[in-house]
């Protein structure tokens, strides 16, 4: 067993304060929080999963859980200490996953993940997506509950980032079904709920001209 993964120092307590976090962030979508969190290793040739999706991996994934993960993620290591600190378990079928563990290079928006439905929305897959930096600026516009006006948001360049992004904002035609994420970037987390409407901020400036 590589136990290079690290556990949280103190389970219960470093759990529960990790709980209110992503909650908090949940319930203010699009705001970069700061978790404090143990570090993953990083593995070689593999991108980074971070402290911020591993803490909320640790947090939130138990014995009744089911993990999807991509395959720029996917190493025995990771399974493994999945395995021991969690005892989550692991599915092939993204439409079966509780969660799914991606990187913007590996978002696929054919991927068929889980959408819950109109009687139990909760049941839909919440992605947590590695990214390439998270902060409250360009080039997306959130607005919604829990925000007060609109809220900017950008989490890279990458094409995945934008197909993502493009993705989410598909929640609004079908909400209450839809995905929930985390975004992850080192210690930094951003949640964007269902709920949340997403424009391109070049989008929404057009339609208030043409308004």
């Amino acid at each position: 067993m590589n136990l290079s993964w690290p556990a949280l120092d103190d389970t219960v307590h470093d759990s529960q304060r990790l709980f209110r976090q992503v909650l908090g962030a949940m319930s203010e979508p699009g705001t970069v929080h700061e978790l404090v969190a143990p570090t993953p290793p990083a593995q070689p040739r593999q991108p980074l999963l971070g402290a911020a999706l591993w803490g909320v991996v640790l947090t939130l994934c138990d014995l009744e859980t089911r993990i999807w993960i991509a395959a720029d993620l996917d190493t025995p290591t990771l399974r493994e200490a999945l395995t021991f600190h969690t005892g989550a378990r692991f599915t092939d079928d993204p439409a079966s996953a509780d969660f799914a563990l991606l990187t913007q290079e590996s978002f696929d928006p054919q991927t068929p993940f889980a959408l819950g439905s109109d009687t139990y929305p909760d049941r839909g897959t919440t992605l947590l997506v590695a990214v390439e930096r998270l902060a409250n600026a360009g080039p997306w516009s959130l607005s919604g509950p829990g925000i007060e006006t609109t809220r900017a948001l950008d989490v890279g360049d990458a094409p995945g980032c934008h197909l993502l992004m493009t993705r989410l904002a598909g929640n609004r035609a079908s909400f209450p079904q839809g995905l929930d994420v985390i975004f992850g970037c080192g210690a930094q987390l951003v949640a964007i709920p269902r709920s949340t409407r997403i424009a391109s901020v070049e989008a929404r400036a057009d339609s208030q001209e043409t308004n």
